[in-house]
């Protein structure tokens, strides 16, 4: 593992927090470096100060609407989403079943399964726009309240497939609006994080913390999480005020297709330690726990 304190870049062997799977190594070696980027985390998140987003707020008068989904239908609207991956992902599964709406909104749930299509474990999903809607350069917006859990994280990213090793970030990468590991930080967990990623999830990969941020009850209260995507850059929101800037990697300019997803802890269907705690600790009244999301919406620039 390399860290430039510099840029806030880490380079691993197999990216740890890596939403794709093909990992082939130890469950051992896993463990060890799960344990590692949960102290690096930790330790990153202490020396750089979390920050509240500024006074400058998005200009929506520059943009078209292009995709929204409000869910107020009676099921997941299929010709807008689809499963991102169905199996073993992580410290659990992803199954289709715990993506649902109920009282026009989206919910992702975590739970344990004794039952599951895949056996006894951890469940929860992860969809997406692939193949459905992608789209270059924008505003990209989602508003949602987070899970109120240790062990998992739940994201609104966007990427393309086939971040493939030893392209630069302009030829697609991974941008993580917001990701919320900090349930179980001691004293503030009100954070979430962004994050860039390109290529590939191997030794190779580039990894970018744009910053951790300050959320007003993010896991009581709807908010809302934006991106700007132009040619220069990337501009993060929350509440339609700016938190952050980025061009590192290079800005993407290919198409790219939004995810929604809640994330288990773990490697190989089994939870471990990592970056957002251990999910077996905790409470018993925290489990089953919820993603869920008011609406999503993608707007062009005019």
């Amino acid at each position: 593992m390399t860290i430039d304190t510099g840029e806030q870049t880490v380079g691993l062997s197999e990216r740890q927090h890596s939403k794709f799977g093909g990992n082939d190594m130890s469950v051992l070696q896993n463990i060890i470096e799960n344990n590692l980027m949960s102290v690096f985390y930790s330790l990153f998140v202490t020396l750089r100060r979390p920050r509240e987003a500024t006074n400058r707020e998005v200009d929506m008068s520059k943009f078209e609407l292009t995709f929204e989904d409000d869910f107020s239908s009676d099921e997941l609207d299929r010709t807008k989403w689809r499963s991102h991956h169905v199996g073993m992902r992580r410290g659990g599964y992803w199954a289709p079943e715990q993506s649902f709406i109920e009282d026009d909104m989206l919910h992702i749930r975590t739970e344990y399964r004794s039952d599951g299509p895949n056996g006894a474990g951890w469940y929860s999903d992860g969809i997406c726009t692939s193949g459905l809607f992608e789209q270059t350069y924008g505003y990209f917006e989602c508003r949602c309240k987070l899970p109120a859990a240790q062990g998992l994280w739940s994201a609104f990213w966007l990427t393309r497939s086939g971040l493939a090793s030893g392209k630069p970030g302009t030829e697609g990468t991974e941008i993580d609006v917001f990701e919320s590991p900090m349930y179980n930080r001691k004293g503030d967990n009100k954070l979430i994080t962004s994050n860039l990623h390109y290529n590939g999830y191997g030794a190779a990969h580039r990894f970018h913390n744009v910053g951790f941020f300050k959320v007003k009850n993010p896991y009581e209260e709807f908010n809302t999480y934006g991106l700007e995507w132009n040619e220069k850059e990337y501009i993060f929101y929350i509440n339609g005020r700016e938190t952050a800037r980025s061009s590192f990697g290079g800005v993407s300019r290919k198409d790219e297709y939004m995810l929604l997803s809640v994330e288990v802890d773990g490697v190989k269907g089994k939870p471990a330690g990592g970056w957002s705690g251990i999910i077996t600790k905790n409470k018993e009244n925290a489990m089953p726990s919820d993603f869920v999301i008011d609406y999503v919406r993608a707007y062009r620039y005019k």
